[in-house]
């Protein structure tokens, strides 16, 4: 996440979807992601942070936040 744009990479179902990039007022949908598309290392000081779906990712650029929340995920057996 930079001032001007807004990266993400993601899978559906376990499948790569690849990488988008939208304008950091945008939102992403489906069609974005191109698995050809390289995004920045996860280790960049631009890398916010996990998301466990599109709409939470997409909420988050609505409220304006710089910083992801915690995901704290468990399993169930």
């Amino acid at each position: 996440m930079s001032n001007e744009e807004v990266w993400a990479q993601g899978t559906h179902e376990y499948r790569p979807m690849g990488c988008a990039v939208i304008a950091k007022n945008g939102q992403f949908r489906a069609p974005d992601f191109n698995r050809y598309r390289r995004s920045p290392h996860r280790y960049s000081p631009l890398f916010v942070g996990l998301f466990g779906s599109l709409e939470e990712v997409n909420e988050f650029l609505h409220q304006g936040k710089s910083r992801a929340p915690e995901i704290h995920t468990r399993s169930i057996l």
